[in-house]
């Protein structure tokens, strides 16, 4: 897919960072890829709302998410790479793979399997992106004894007050950002605040208590996964269930209660809504002079336009054809920066 256009409204002067409000849930995908996102699929009514702050490290890199409607993301984390995903006091806590987050928790994500993360409101997360080798060498040097993370995805129980306090630093830095301070563009200050963060992870890890998901939970999230990853390859195909179950090898009692645990609804449900928001998608960015509302919806399996109409507009707020009218992107503001 082409990267989005987006228009520079809002600039924030901060070397190695960059802040952007998003109104489009496309564009909002398409900045997650850095994050390791492969699709993601708003499951809320109303208009989409979304910051992300990114802030670029020597080693690390840190970010940061606030988004106003419930959502389902597929995330794969790229190789060598560890993703570190931190819960934020006080607020609704995302589900990953079929587990909720809780308060003091953190969860370690490596080059192993997709996994699915979804929230069920707005929601503000944290992580911080960490170099697996490198890592893994700072930890055994820094406890004297063999340190390791998983590649697959853990839970970690840890002790209250060195979980407080890596939340408190990746605050810290985001903050920077939230106020424009320009510390973060003076060397030493980036160094010794990626050392803080290096340090306070390594605690958290070597004092903390790893817990893998049951082997079955892991089975759900692999069905889950590539059932997303059959419907990205095939987006214009309408595919029944029993097409989907005989792809993927799997009856169709297997792929309900993988697809309710791990995505929060049926297959049925999450085809639906996957392709209602490839319809809206199509429409934003077709041309209206030749572009015809009934021919994209066909085009994704709806074949009552009077039905598909009703539902588009009890998701999208408005009718489909009033989508296509209107301009070609949404406005999305994005900060610029130079790396530290």
């Amino acid at each position: 897919m082409t990267p989005p256009t987006w228009r520079a409204s809002l600039v924030i002067e901060m070397p190695g960072s960059v802040t952007s409000v998003f109104s489009e849930a496309a564009d909002f995908e398409a900045a997650l890829r850095e994050e390791g996102c492969l699709g993601m699929l708003v499951t809320g009514l109303g208009a989409f709302r979304a910051r992300l702050t990114r802030i670029a490290l020597h080693r690390l890199r840190i970010s940061a998410g606030e988004e106003e409607l419930p959502r389902i993301a597929l995330f794969a984390v790229p190789a060598e790479m560890i993703l570190v995903a931190l819960p934020i006091s006080g607020e609704p806590m995302p589900v990953w793979g079929g587990i909720r987050m809780r308060a003091g928790e953190i969860i370690t994500l490596g080059a192993d399997r997709p996994i699915h993360m979804r929230t069920e409101g707005a929601c503000r997360w944290s992580s911080i992106w960490v170099p697996a080798a490198e890592f893994v060498g700072y930890g055994s040097a820094m406890t004297g004894n063999s340190f390791s993370i998983s590649s697959a995805a853990q839970w970690w129980r840890l002790q209250p007050a060195t979980s407080r306090y890596l939340r408190q630093l990746h605050a810290a830095a985001v903050n920077l950002v939230g106020t424009r301070s320009r510390a973060l563009s003076i060397a030493e200050t980036a160094h010794g605040l990626e050392q803080q963060l290096i340090e306070a992870m390594v605690e958290c890890f070597s004092k903390g208590r790893a817990i893998e998901a049951m082997p079955v939970t892991t089975e759900r999230r692999d069905i889950a996964a590539r059932f997303e990853v059959l419907l990205q390859t095939e987006p214009e195909q309408f595919l029944p269930i029993a097409k989907i179950c005989a792809a993927l090898g799997v009856s169709a009692q297997i792929l309900r209660i993988s697809c309710e645990e791990q995505l929060g609804m049926g297959p049925s449900e999450y085809v639906r809504r996957w392709r209602m928001q490839h319809v809206h998608r199509a429409l934003r960015t077709a041309n209206p002079a030749t572009a015809s509302v009934s021919e994209i919806a066909r085009r994704y399996g709806f074949r009552d336009p009077g039905r598909f109409a009703t539902n588009y507009r009890a998701v999208y707020g408005e009718l489909p054809s009033a989508t296509l009218r209107r301009s070609l992107r949404g406005i999305t503001e994005v900060s610029l920066h130079r790396p530290v």
